[in-house]
């Protein structure tokens, strides 16, 4: 269902296969293994090297790749990020991938800001490069966020396996998947893609079974919930539960610009979520909204952007099937009266810092007209005056 859903090629010749996860965590392990055993059984039959490899990605990646590539011994190679574009630049990303390369990373839904990346002008930008250096560099897609949400929304954008160089793609079931923790997904093109000497096969449950995971026994709970949603809700209420969570994202959006105290970062075409940065944080900080928001019952994280965008802090909203029209208003209703309370100990603070200035600057005009009168009296000659 989910590779028909990401438009895998379904036939005889081509097969999609895949696998349940703990999450995308686990789901992107996978994906990282097959790519790096695949790359390094390319490198010994041609004679080479194969004892460093290295993965491409935005520095706007979750740290579940930078888990893989520590755990796994790859090299990250972070196209790093800048003010106003918070997302992987597909051209640096290119520019980046080597010989060694096992893939590059693109992301459905950053974490940051829940914009998509363009992974139609990767994978352009990628088959021109394969095609000049005689490379065969292949394309993840870390659609944890995006996977359960773009087919429905915008199902016209190509980031799937409609791109032939996307061998791979991960999504995360307990998040728009509308599934409880934990389960993932990831969905390979074809049987070719996933090397089959990384697959276990077991009899002992009374016929043969194959295996390919990192976890070890786990309930089928989430899988059967999985698989009740797809069917219960099919294709039409997933769009119906996907538009109106934009639909509510973009009330909040609405009701956030009209405070004129923030500037709203995340786009309106990706995962529905709100993310904001302060206009002026000179008295107060998204730190200090975040943590007086759990006053209120809302959990709301702060966060500062990853490498050379470190200096932008930003709180992010993330809307889910539950968020509705009044929770949206009693959210803004809280994030002014908030705003409203450090604007005014702001106010205070500095008029106790003016009080206590001017009575510093008395207190040292005393000070000195004392120190004064103490020297001319120790300079004063004995006798009468």
């Amino acid at each position: 269902m989910i590779a028909h859903l990401f438009n895998a090629p379904i036939g005889e010749d081509e097969t999609a296969i895949g696998v349940s996860t703990v999450g995308s965590s686990e789901a992107i392990m996978l994906a990282g293994l097959a790519f790096k055993r695949k790359w390094a059984n390319k490198m010994k039959e041609q004679g080479k090297p194969c004892d460093k490899p290295n993965i491409v990605t935005g520095a706007n990646v979750q740290v579940c790749w930078e888990k893989f590539a520590r755990y796994f011994e790859v090299e990250l190679k972070e196209v790093k990020l800048t003010e106003g574009y918070y997302v992987m630049d597909p051209k640096k990303a290119v520019e980046m991938v080597d010989e060694n390369t096992i893939c590059v990373a693109a992301i459905l839904g950053s974490t940051l800001t829940g914009e998509y990346e363009d992974v139609k002008l990767l994978n352009d930008l990628l088959v021109a490069k394969n095609k000049e250096t005689g490379w065969d560099v292949p394309i993840h897609v870390d659609a944890a966020s995006g996977g359960f949400i773009a087919p429905f929304l915008q199902p016209e954008l190509e980031w799937d396996f409609r791109l032939p160089l996307v061998k791979s793609i991960n999504v995360s079931g307990h998040k728009y998947g509308l599934v409880y923790p934990g389960v993932g997904w990831v969905i390979w093109r074809s049987k070719a893609d996933l090397p089959d000497e990384l697959i276990f096969h077991i009899n002992y449950l009374g016929t043969d079974q194959p295996t390919f995971t990192l976890n070890f026994s786990k309930g089928a709970s989430q899988i059967i919930a999985q698989y009740y949603q797809l069917i219960r809700l099919g294709f039409e209420g997933y769009k119906h539960i996907m538009e109106n969570c934009k639909l509510n994202a973009a009330v909040l959006k609405e009701g956030i610009d009209a405070t004129g105290r923030f500037d709203v970062l995340s786009k309106a075409d990706g995962v529905p979520l709100v993310a904001i940065r302060l206009k002026d944080s000179t008295n107060f900080s998204v730190f200090d909204i975040s943590e007086n928001l759990r006053r209120f019952g809302w959990i709301v994280p702060a966060y500062t952007m990853p490498a050379d965008a470190e200096h932008v802090a930003v709180l992010r909203i993330v809307i889910r099937e539950d968020f509705n029209r009044s929770l949206a208003q009693r959210l803004l209703t809280d994030i002014n009266k908030i705003v409203g309370e450090l604007d005014a100990h702001a106010v205070h603070a500095i008029k106790l810092s003016t009080a206590a200035a001017a009575e510093g600057a008395s207190k040292s005009t005393v000070d000195a007209v004392t120190e004064a009168f103490k020297g001319l009296a120790g300079n004063k000659k004995a006798g009468v005056c």
